[in-house]
């Protein structure tokens, strides 16, 4: 990239080095990071992580996790990032996720772009073996750092690199060139899986990206509604099942009774089934129903799922005078809750109203109820109380309950709804 910084106009090459502190030389090979762009004149960004490995993690895919999070931190919008990966390494992850059990998205390996961060990854040396970049660099009489970790073979990749690869290639010698020409197979393969799953879940969205119909599900075959599950987890950001869990997803989420409220998790996501749909989500924590918090409107505040803010309106919303008297409490559920909602003669049961509103039940006891003066003023995002609804030219605030991927859709409060 140096050599070719003369056609690139404009265009700033940088160099970024991560220092994951794990050895002794760190900060020896961080120096030679920064000599070696001096000498080629590039700018050099020296960045330190903290790699710890999170329960159930392995120290290889810490390291990886915390280097990608710092190298996305220095991009900025359309800034292409590029790594140095090869053909043996890409021959290498074909074998670890092959060894893995893994599907064609897994044995696809690394792609040679993809975006990342605000901006795109780049691999433009994943054709070429090692061999043909070691002779580049000895050719160019270019000096390089041997991170002496890559010899124990107690990690499963260098294991691979050090026994393995080389005894298959005294057999197949094309080896790395044949496995890297597999990966594009399994790229094609998964890239054909992905556009069926877009079509089957088109077919089956439910009114929010979180959710799905289940009849529409319960009408494909069991391999296309794998492929749909893994692809909409993908698409939610939640970590993919293991092949069991998404079985038990299959039998016991979609396959439950119609009035059942199954529910199924793995680290880092769950999967429920509430009046013919299946929700995806992040993992809900507790809610203690004794829990009551102070509230500002002009801040944002937290909450056990998400967080409540406001925007300042006129004409609806919860009235601004009663609230920029002061006291208003956030609290939860506890069951007898009434409200008397606008153009209404009697007050209705939170019960009730809820069940006719059709939110699922985990959220009930997760939905912030909004106090003031002791009296229920405001149901989350849902409604507002008639006696504190903002009338026409009045300033009101307009709620919002941001609670991401765990839930039924969202509506800005308007009490003339």
């Amino acid at each position: 990239m140096a050599a070719l910084c003369a056609q690139l106009g404009a265009a700033e090459v940088r160099a970024v080095h991560i220092n994951h502190g794990l050895h002794g030389d760190a900060d020896a090979w961080a120096g030679h990071c920064r000599s070696a762009c001096g000498e080629l004149a590039v700018a050099c960004v020296l960045l330190e992580v903290e790699a710890g490995a999170a329960a159930g993690e392995s120290p290889e895919a810490a390291a990886r996790r915390a280097r990608y999070e710092a190298l996305a931190s220095v991009m900025s919008p359309g800034d292409v990032m590029l790594t140095a990966h090869h053909q043996d390494d890409q021959a290498e992850t074909v074998l670890l996720h092959l060894l893995r059990g893994s599907g064609p998205h897994g044995l696809a390996a690394m792609g040679a772009w993809r975006a990342f961060g605000p901006g795109w990854l780049g691999r433009p040396l994943l054709e070429l073996p090692r061999a043909t970049l070691r002779a580049y660099a000895e050719s160019h009489g270019l000096h390089w750092v041997d991170d002496p970790s890559n010899r124990e073979d107690r990690f499963e990749r260098n294991f691979l690199r050090n026994e393995v690869v080389p005894t298959l290639k005294m057999r197949w010698p094309s080896l790395t060139r044949v496995l890297a020409r597999a990966a594009r197979h399994q790229a094609d393969a998964a890239r054909l899986m992905d556009d069926l799953a877009d079509m089957d879940l088109e077919r089956a969205a439910g009114p929010t990206p979180d959710t799905l119909s289940v009849a529409r599900l319960e009408a494909l075959s069991a391999e296309r509604q794998s492929n749909a599950l893994r692809r909409w987890f993908r698409g939610l950001g939640l970590p993919l099942p293991t092949t069991s869990q998404l079985h038990h997803v299959v039998c016991d989420v979609l396959g439950a009774a119609e009035d059942g409220m199954p529910r199924v998790g793995w680290e880092g996501a769950e999967v429920r089934r509430y009046r013919g749909l299946v929700y995806a989500m992040v993992p809900l924590g507790r809610v203690d129903p004794t829990l009551f918090l102070t509230w500002q409107p002009r801040e944002p505040l937290s909450l056990p799922l998400g967080e409540l803010v406001a925007e300042p309106v006129t004409g609806r919303g919860l009235r601004a005078g009663c609230v920029d008297d002061g006291g208003l409490v956030v609290r939860f559920r506890q069951g007898g809750e009434r409200c008397l909602l606008p153009g209404r003669v009697h007050s209705q049961s939170l019960k009730k109203l809820l069940q006719d509103r059709g939110l699922p039940p985990w959220l009930r006891k997760r939905l912030p109820l909004l106090y003031l003066d002791g009296q229920l003023a405001a149901v989350g995002d849902l409604w507002v109380c008639e006696p504190f609804l903002a009338r026409e030219d009045e300033a009101g605030y307009a709620i919002e309950w941001r609670r991401g991927s765990a839930g039924a859709g969202r509506e800005a409060v308007d009490g003339r709804r």
